[in-house]
């Protein structure tokens, strides 16, 4: 299985998901394979936010190796499935869909939910986290 999680920047959510969901793959033994991504361009080659950096550090969760990319139309080929953090976030992703193929992998996280994004309130990290948390746990088979 090859998961992306995808946000707007890939600076804050995305790399969140992408550091929790390979947490849980290791814990329960998946040969699986999980990225991240955002919609946007803006912090292509950037670590995370330090502030995501350390809510995750907080919970044994290490994501300061990552590097920030944008979503591709080929990751369609590439990801089985392809969780996003928000509407606003599915609705980029599905626009670059190509066929209905592509869009059946597109989901949010938390089905109807959205994960908000914490990027100007610092007092969202922590609630994020375990929204995030929750979600990528329900991926896992058997939760």
């Amino acid at each position: 299985m090859k998961i992306l999680m995808v946000c707007l920047g890939n600076i804050c959510r995305s790399p969140l998901a992408h550091g929790i969901m390979e947490s849980l793959v290791e814990k329960h033994g998946l040969n699986w394979e999980v990225d991240s991504a955002g919609t946007g361009n803006w912090h292509i080659g950037e670590a995370p936010d330090s502030r995501s950096i350390a809510i995750a550090k907080k919970y044994g969760v290490d994501i300061s190796k990552q590097c920030c990319r944008q979503f591709r139309v080929s990751d369609f080929d590439y990801y089985d499935r392809i969780y996003v953090m928000d509407k606003s976030n599915l609705a980029d992703v599905l626009n670059l869909a190509r066929n209905m193929a592509d869009e059946e992998k597109v989901k949010l996280l938390l089905d109807t939910e959205v994960v908000p994004d914490p990027y100007y309130d610092h007092k969202l990290f922590d609630p994020v986290y375990q929204m995030i948390k929750r979600g990528c746990e329900r991926i896992i088979p058997g939760n």
